[in-house]
């Protein structure tokens, strides 16, 4: 019973103890990649000046410079392979910049978890298409899928090897 008295006294010692010790001034460690030559950055800054410093950007943000980047190329090849009019060109670095921001955030999101991840992309890459098959005509849209069959290796009909798999019937 005489335990509880003592107990604000021994909250207000460890105030006081803790607003008496020195304080340790903060250190940042910063750890930038770039693309480029240069595979990182790495800084390290202690006490006000690290405060003072801008956060990096959230784990689910990507960089902004990339995904133009990346956006800009596949708009360029697709306005020089299927001659975009200059509406149809806008419309399309719009679907590119989604899709292309999209899949960098889901391999952000989910870089432990390739299955959730490959299911993301398949959606984005879904989606993408269905867009694209609004903006681009027939003819476009045909051209730009052997295209891309071609270079994903999709063969657009079964291959006949002459000889059927084993449990099935062939021909006689």
């Amino acid at each position: 019973m005489k335990f509880f008295p003592l107990l604000p006294l021994l909250t207000l010692a460890a105030h006081l103890a803790a607003a008496q010790a020195p304080a340790r001034p903060a250190t940042v460690k910063t750890k930038t990649k770039t693309a480029g030559p240069a595979a990182s950055v790495k800084t390290k800054t202690s006490g006000a000046v690290a405060l003072a410093q801008p956060t990096p950007p959230a784990g689910d943000a990507p960089a902004t410079d990339q995904v133009t980047a990346r956006a800009k190329a596949l708009t360029d090849n697709m306005q020089a392979a299927l001659a975009l009019s200059p509406t149809q060109t806008e419309k399309v670095r719009a679907i590119n910049t989604t899709s292309v921001r999209n899949v960098e955030r889901a391999r952000l999101r989910f870089r432990t978890e390739p299955r959730k991840l490959q299911g993301y992309i398949q959606d984005i890459g879904d989606a993408r298409l269905a867009g694209l098959k609004e903006v681009l005509t027939p003819a476009q849209f045909d051209k730009y899928q052997r295209k891309r069959e071609e270079k994903m290796g999709i063969p657009s009909a079964p291959a006949n090897t002459g000889t059927p798999p084993p449990g099935l019937p062939g021909e006689q």
